[in-house]
């Protein structure tokens, strides 16, 4: 498992992007290619972190961005802990927090 990039989010855990996951991500969402930094400052410096209403291991990360095309403004990151080793498996724009 090759490794994209590593962060240590907000609350001081420690999150890896994979190759794997990273391809997925800018498959589905090939505006995120861009917009890396943005992911690894959501992770690090949220606005809100909530948790997923179906998974207790998966958190939602959300940073606002005013310079994002109107009306995605916010980066919503969203990770996974499995074994205790966390993941960012998903990231894309979206309109509000939810």
């Amino acid at each position: 498992m090759n490794i994209k990039f590593e962060v240590i989010d907000k609350t001081g855990r420690k999150l890896r992007m994979t190759d794997f996951n990273w391809h997925h991500i800018t498959k589905r969402h090939p505006e995120i290619a861009s917009n890396k930094e943005k992911i690894i400052e959501t992770l690090e410096k949220p606005d809100k972190i909530t948790n997923s209403p179906e998974e207790n291991e998966t958190k939602y990360y959300y940073k606002y961005y005013k310079n994002l095309p109107s009306p995605f403004r916010f980066m919503r990151a969203i990770t996974k802990y499995l074994n205790g080793e966390g993941f960012i498996i998903s990231s894309h724009l979206v309109k509000t927090i939810q």
